[in-house]
């Protein structure tokens, strides 16, 4: 009499503490048109795949395979000055308009994170609520609080030094 025993399939490790929860921001009205809202949100979704996709390695590949073929058409064109402005005009044209589509992806993953930690600053009972929206204080002010967190961190280690 054999006994076959199945193998449990493998699960994601999960925390059993940690409960996994997707909140709903409900929609706020906007002054703005439905159109606007639409087209801000279309930038970013042709943002984030341009961004997704060019920064990829198979992008990385293709650049380089780009760039050989350039250089190894130069003897057939002579080197000439329309061979060199080929490369020139392309690489400027795509440079151009990759700052707009990473920036994009930047300011929005920027902004979420802000969004987060000022989620985290609520929910801390020690924390100061002074820190939510941090990011809109001048330089000044940011050097303060930079100062101050050094202060705080030479303490420490002065405490650690003498146990």
């Amino acid at each position: 009499m054999s006994i076959e025993h199945e193998k449990p399939t493998p699960r994601p490790h999960i925390h059993p503490h940690v409960k996994i929860v997707r909140h709903i921001v409900p929609d706020v009205q906007e002054p703005t048109t439905k159109t606007a809202k639409s087209s801000k949100d279309s930038f970013h979704k042709i943002s984030q795949v341009v961004s997704n996709k060019l920064g990829s390695p198979y992008a990385f590949f293709i650049a380089i395979l780009l760039v050989v073929v350039w250089a190894s058409t130069g003897p057939l064109f002579d080197f000439s000055d329309t061979w060199q402005l080929v490369i020139n005009t392309t690489t400027t044209i795509v440079t151009f308009l990759m700052v707009f589509a990473i920036q994009n992806t930047q300011n929005r993953d920027s902004r979420a994170l802000q969004l987060k930690l000022n989620e985290l600053i609520k929910a801390s009972r020690g924390a100061r609520t002074e820190f939510v929206d941090i990011e809109d204080l001048s330089d000044t002010e940011l050097d303060v609080m930079q100062a101050q967190f050094k202060a705080m961190h030479d303490e420490i280690v002065e405490k650690k030094a003498k146990i």
